[in-house]
């Protein structure tokens, strides 16, 4: 697969963007702002504003308005990361130490907080209800979400549904906000505007189910995150869920002791497991089921460039390696 970079396509826009998270971040409490320029500066892919700057052009419009809209999405984007890694006691992120790990769990969350706030300022700013009503709601939704994944916890029991409840709660939530946003302000009608959001949603719901497989196949320098770690958190992930619902007593009785009991797994049993049963590919396949799903709601979109981009993103969504 040729390299395939999203930001690469909006990459003047990004820059707007990042100019308006840096001026945003500005802070006279020096902590707040040196904790913000760690997170932001670490870089990723910024898939959410990412997806926003596309669906808005896709539709007809990218202004000053769709900057700023995109900049509050990534930064609710980095107060979830701040507040993931104190719960999940996280220490390597995108190949670096994480802010709780550099800064101490108070600072992380405080500073996550902050960038909460912040981004509702900048929302307010905006002046379009709503906009953020659509905010509004994403954020809470993504709040129970990630309640429901620490209920999950060591749960062997829980079924395929209310593990992918948890996804479309907690990472598919802000991409659907994205899409649904972009298409928003940039003047489409209500039926594109649904569209955008349920492409914006299976794309996200993709993008984590890729995240499922890469975390017990994935290269540590690739992902940037330590092989296992959800296994070692007693998440329940699909490819887990898989084995419980088609492996033999054996492997059901290997995995669930992995999920129960945290910490204490035997790694390539687990790993046998999943291997044996098929488990990983069966991830892959319902991820390349959501992005084929992402890209044919695509299709009403007139042609352009941003939308070329747009399907790209669906492939690059479940071909990806980090």
């Amino acid at each position: 697969m040729t390299q395939f970079d999203p930001k690469l396509s909006v990459a003047a826009d990004l820059a707007a963007v990042d100019e308006c998270i840096r001026e945003r971040l500005a802070s006279d409490v020096a902590l707040v702002s040196q904790v913000g320029e760690y997170i932001v500066g670490a870089g990723g892919k910024r898939l959410r504003p990412v997806l926003l700057l596309l669906v808005a052009g896709a539709c007809g419009c990218v202004d000053r308005r769709a900057h700023t809209l995109a900049a509050v999405v990534e930064m609710i984007h980095t107060a979830t990361l701040l507040h993931d890694d104190v719960v999940d006691e996280s220490e390597l992120r995108r190949g670096r130490r994480t802010a709780n790990a550099v800064f101490g769990n108070a600072a992380s969350v405080l500073v996550g907080d902050f960038l909460y706030s912040r981004a509702f300022q900048m929302m307010v700013g905006v002046g379009n209800m709503e906009v953020m009503r659509i905010l509004a709601d994403a954020t809470n939704t993504i709040a129970e979400g990630e309640v429901l994944q620490l209920m999950n916890v060591g749960d062997a029991d829980i079924t395929r549904d209310s593990y992918l409840r948890v996804i479309r709660y907690k990472t598919a939530k802000l991409f659907e906000a994205a899409g649904r946003i972009g298409a928003l302000i940039a003047g489409a009608d209500a039926e594109t505007c649904e569209r955008m959001a349920e492409h914006g949603m299976r794309l996200g719901t993709a993008f984590q189910l890729v995240d499922d497989v890469l975390d017990y196949s994935g290269d540590v320098a690739q992902t940037g995150k330590n092989l296992g770690d959800d296994l070692s958190e007693g998440k329940p992930t699909l490819p887990l869920l898989r084995v419980l619902e088609c492996g033999s007593a054996a492997q059901r009785t290997v995995v669930r002791l992995a999920i129960t009991q945290p910490g204490t797994a035997d790694f390539s049993a687990v790993m046998a497991a999943i291997r044996d049963t098929g488990a990983l590919e069966f991830t892959a396949q319902a991820a390349r089921a959501e992005a084929a799903r992402a890209a044919e709601l695509l299709e009403a979109l007139p042609a352009s460039q941003r939308k070329q981009t747009l399907l790209e993103l669906c492939t690059f969504a479940v071909e990806r390696t980090s």
